[in-house]
C-alpha cells in the first residue's frame, strides 16, 4: 500500500468564527465530480465556481471556501459543511456557488439551498506517493512546501508542522525526540488535559519526528 498521510490545514489569517456571507448553492451538471478523489479518500478539494466579487467579499486569498448549512433532523440542528476550491467566473451571480450536481447531492443530500459562505478556516487533503515522502523525518515546526496539496494557489507557500497523530490517536509531541513511541510523564497537553492543577499522568505519545506511522499531520500556512 502506497504511503499516505491526511494533512490538516489551518489558515491563521482567516477568521475564527466566520459569520459568512448568505449565497444561493447551485448544483451544476457540467462541473466535474471524482467521488473518489473528492469524498471517498479526499486527495483533492472538489471544484466550485463563483463570482471575483464573491471572493473578494470573504477574503479568500487562496480560492479556498466553506459553505455551511444548518439542517434539522431528528428535532435536532446539524451543521453540514463542505470545502472547495473556487474558480472564478464572472458568469456567476455575486450571490451564487456553483458546484457539482453530484458532489451536493452526495454531501447536502439536495442540489439547490442557501447557504453562508466563508475564507475555510481549515480543511484536510490526503497526500500520497512521492507527495507523502516529503513529511518523513520532518519534525514538528519543519516546513515543507505547500505544493504537496496540488493546489495552485498555495504554490510559493509553506505548511509548518504543529503536530500529528497515528492510528491509534496517540499525538505527536514537540519535547520528545525522533519517531518514537513511548509512555511519558504528562503536566499538559497535547496528550493529557489535567483537570486540576499539578495533576500529572502518564500517557502513551509520540516523539516530534514523523514516521510511517504517522497518519494525521497538523500544519499551518505559512510563509518562507
Amino acid at each position: 500500500m502506497a504511503l499516505e498521510f491526511k494533512v490538516v490545514v489551518n489558515d491563521p489569517e482567516a477568521e475564527p468564527k466566520p459569520r459568512g456571507v448568505k449565497v444561493k448553492v447551485v448544483g451544476k451538471d457540467d462541473i466535474p465530480f471524482d467521488k473518489e478523489a473528492e469524498l471517498d479518500r479526499g486527495t483533492r478539494l472538489p471544484v466550485a465556481r463563483v463570482n471575483p466579487k464573491l471572493l473578494e467579499a470573504v477574503k479568500a486569498d487562496y480560492n479556498i471556501i466553506t459553505i455551511r448549512v444548518y439542517k434539522n433532523e431528528e428535532g435536532k440542528r446539524k451543521k453540514v459543511t463542505a470545502h472547495f476550491f473556487a474558480e472564478a467566473d464572472e458568469n456567476v451571480p455575486e450571490n451564487e456557488v456553483w458546484a457539482s450536481s453530484e458532489f451536493l447531492n452526495a454531501r447536502f443530500n439536495e442540489t439547490e439551498f442557501e447557504a453562508d459562505a466563508f475564507r475555510t478556516k481549515a480543511f484536510q487533503i490526503t497526500v500520497t506517493g512521492n507527495d507523502a515522502r516529503v513529511f518523513l523525518g520532518k519534525r514538528i515546526k519543519d516546513k515543507v512546501p505547500a505544493g504537496v496539496l496540488g493546489i495552485k494557489t498555495l504554490k510559493g507557500k509553506f505548511l509548518m508542522i504543529t503536530g500529528g497523530s497515528d492510528d491509534s490517536g496517540f499525538p505527536m509531541r514537540p519535547d520528545i525526540p525522533g519517531p518514537v513511541k513511548k509512555k511519558a510523564l504528562l503536566s499538559g497537553p497535547p496528550g493529557f488535559h489535567p483537570r486540576e492543577k499539578g495533576e500529572r499522568r502518564r500517557k502513551t505519545v509520540r516523539g516530534n519526528t514523523i514516521s510511517e506511522d504517522i497518519v494525521q499531520i497538523n500544519t499551518k500556512l505559512v510563509s518562507q
